[in-house]
């Protein structure tokens, strides 16, 4: 792992790195030192690893005392775009422009995208751990719509993750690997999505296997979460991680 800045303020320690090409942060608070419960941060669709909701996260959950790591997912941010991406893309506008629904239109690129995704984080993740301000603590994963469609099949596969943050996405391409979550969960929904049916997102959530899990709904659009979900994120971390 490569550092390539860093700096402080507010009492939150902020380095960026690059990692077997894959570029990230990770928020620790200022002068950490010792193992740590890390949670890991999923940026949502055409996003990157310092957007301004990502960023504003990580430094609320490092500020309570947490190692926060937040990655461009593939295709995304600082890294390269291949053409089948670029096809895949430009499939998924041309559906919506042609007034296709989204939350069926995401769920191939989602495909497409997750199976390296899994494999950046997996390798991040043993990578972070082995830093002394972050060291072999318990894991969180939080991620909403591609951030969701990413975590999901993470938290499936990774047993180092003990509670996901999940929400605004629905059910479709996903079912089989939400039936193999049985970790903790907190679930949110945002009523009036223009995004992502009703329904969907209800099903992912019953699709969940996980016997501790929450449905937050509130009223609103995909873009609509209120800030105070924030807050009920690091209450849930804090609960099950600490």
């Amino acid at each position: 792992m490569r550092f390539t800045s860093q700096t402080s303020s507010d009492g939150v320690a902020e380095q960026f790195f690059i990692f077997d090409e894959i570029p990230g942060v990770l928020w620790t608070p200022e002068g950490a030192s010792g193992a740590r419960p890390l949670i890991l941060l999923g940026h949502g669709g055409g996003q990157h690893k310092t957007a301004p909701g990502t960023v504003a996260r990580a430094r609320r959950f490092a500020a309570a005392g947490f190692a926060v790591a937040a990655i461009d997912a593939p295709h995304h941010g600082d890294r390269p775009q291949d053409e089948e991406f670029v096809r895949v893309a430009a499939r998924m506008r041309a559906g919506m422009a042609a007034g296709e629904h989204p939350g069926a239109l995401v769920v191939g690129m989602h495909s497409y995208l997750a199976g390296q995704a899994v494999a950046d984080w997996q390798a991040v993740l043993t990578a972070v751990q082995c830093l002394d301000q972050v060291g072999v603590g318990p894991v969180g994963y939080c991620g909403m719509s591609m951030g969701c469609g990413l975590g999901i099949p993470l938290v499936a596969a990774e047993p180092r993750i003990r509670a996901a943050v999940l929400g605004l996405l629905g059910v479709d391409g996903l079912a089989e690997d939400a039936a193999r979550i049985t970790v903790p969960v907190q679930f949110l929904l945002q009523w009036d999505d223009q995004a992502v049916r009703r329904d969907q997102g209800l099903a992912l959530f019953d699709a969940l296997a996980s016997t501790q899990k929450t449905l937050h709904a509130n009223p609103g659009g995909h873009g609509d979460v209120p800030s105070f979900e924030v807050d009920s994120s690091l209450g849930f971390f804090t609960r099950h991680l600490s």
